[in-house]
């Protein structure tokens, strides 16, 4: 008899334990790995997002993930050259290249992008920039993105996530712990 209460305990210890761990990483229990062995990335997405396929895309694109259920949310990586002795600092501050990209986007379509925020922040010797834009689109459409920079041996690493805005209040504990997840 003791020794199934002790069994019941332990359960339940672990259980608190699991529930307790998920709470603590914002949510953000139900993720899954996924590592580029070729351009040295890893990032965090989550259970029920699957790859698109990007097999003819000439943009940069290395890899796109969008939501089973949520159709429009997705994830993508785009991998740029930059002169090999560059550093993200040389490339401009947050801002300078939030506002950059901003531009890039709208000379390039429709979409009329507002940078909401830009920080950085530095791991392991690495600097990233984290960029928050608001996106108003054609159709009077509004979207969520928020992006990861950083610049790794000659290449520019941007890691983007995108949403409708009016989801953005549900996921955006989970999107920013994505964007912090992702690493070069």
């Amino acid at each position: 008899m003791v020794h199934r209460q002790w069994k019941k305990a332990i359960a339940s210890a672990l259980i608190v334990i699991i529930c307790l761990f998920t709470t603590a990483c914002g949510g953000i229990g139900s993720l899954q790995g996924y590592n580029n062995g070729t351009y040295g990335y890893q990032f965090l997405y989550p259970n029920g997002w699957i790859p698109v396929n990007v097999g003819n895309s000439d943009s940069g694109v290395d890899v796109v993930f969008r939501d089973l259920v949520e159709y429009s949310e997705n994830l993508s990586v785009i991998i740029s050259d930059v002169p090999a002795d560059k550093k993200l600092a040389d490339l401009g501050t947050p801002t300078d290249v939030g506002y950059r990209f901003m531009q890039e986007a709208s000379q390039n379509s429709d979409r009329q992008p507002e940078l909401i925020r830009a920080e950085s922040r530095t791991e392991l010797d690495q600097t990233y920039y984290t960029l928050e834009y608001r996106v108003a689109l054609p159709d009077g459409q509004m979207r969520h993105d928020l992006a990861t920079v950083a610049v790794k041996l000659g290449k520019l690493y941007t890691f983007n996530l995108s949403t409708r805005e009016n989801r953005w209040p549900q996921v955006e504990k989970l999107f920013n712990g994505m964007a912090k997840s992702f690493k070069v």
